[in-house]
């Protein structure tokens, strides 16, 4: 008569290999789709004021930033600490902000070109004579969308 072997407990079959390659490849096209690249570096402060009444964008691909706020440190030595502006990421002044328009505008695919826009990301300590002169010139080139950029919030604390 033949003799069977007693099966040893506790024993784990090992790990197949063979689907790694696939389980690489998906985690690879998941963070390839996900990942988004920062379109510029922020060169000036910018602590966002409060509003009650906020919406927010739908579409972020429809809207063109420009920041403005008082340089960060390492640029205060150059630039002084008066309020900036930036536009992508460099400092620019007042009248250069239309010709920035008209040139985003003009990389933007012709059916998104008329529904542009402007988003202001103003620190809350800038003043609003900059504003109105940014405002000026975007109203120069016919860019009459503008959105003000805030955090929701009670707008009172922007008084304190």
């Amino acid at each position: 008569m033949a003799k069977f072997a007693k099966k040893k407990d506790g024993d784990l079959p090992a790990v197949s290999t063979a689907s790694l390659p696939d389980i690489v490849f998906m985690l690879l096209f998941f963070f390839m789709t996900v990942t988004t690249m920062k379109d510029s570096s922020l060169l000036v402060e910018n602590t966002l004021p409060n509003a009650s009444e906020i919406k927010k964008l739908e579409k972020k691909d429809r809207v063109i930033y420009i920041y403005v706020g008082k340089p960060t440190q390492e640029y205060q030595k150059v630039f002084g600490t008066e309020p900036k502006i930036q536009l992508n990421d460099k400092f620019a002044n007042v009248d250069e902000v239309g010709s920035y328009i008209l040139a985003e505008r003009a990389k933007k695919p012709q059916e998104l070109q008329n529904v542009l826009t402007t988003a202001l990301k103003v620190d809350k300590n800038a003043n609003m004579g900059l504003i109105a002169d940014i405002k000026q010139e975007l109203r120069k080139v016919n860019a009459l969308k503008v959105n003000y950029t805030t955090y929701e919030g009670n707008a009172f604390n922007n008084l304190q």
